[in-house]
């Protein structure tokens, strides 16, 4: 018997999402950044420079679509 496996990609790419945030978060406490307000920067201007290149947050955040990263963060928001 085939089982057939179904995934949501959109959990999948809010788990990406959520993934990354936490990764870039933890590098820019390591380099003494305030992670709230750089990754903000980040998004409200789209301007890389607010993200460390420790770590590779940089490319790693950079490889995200920046609405994507808004919508996982408003949906945890209201949904929790």
């Amino acid at each position: 018997m085939d089982n057939t496996t179904l995934f949501n990609i959109d959990e999948i790419k809010s788990a990406l999402v959520e993934t990354t945030l936490m990764e870039v978060t933890d590098a820019l406490k390591e380099k003494g950044y305030n992670p709230i307000s750089q990754i903000v920067g980040y998004l409200v201007s789209g301007d890389p420079g607010y993200i460390t290149n420790h770590k590779d947050a940089r490319n790693k955040l950079l490889s995200l679509d920046r609405g994507e990263i808004l919508e996982t963060i408003v949906r945890s928001y209201i949904e929790n």
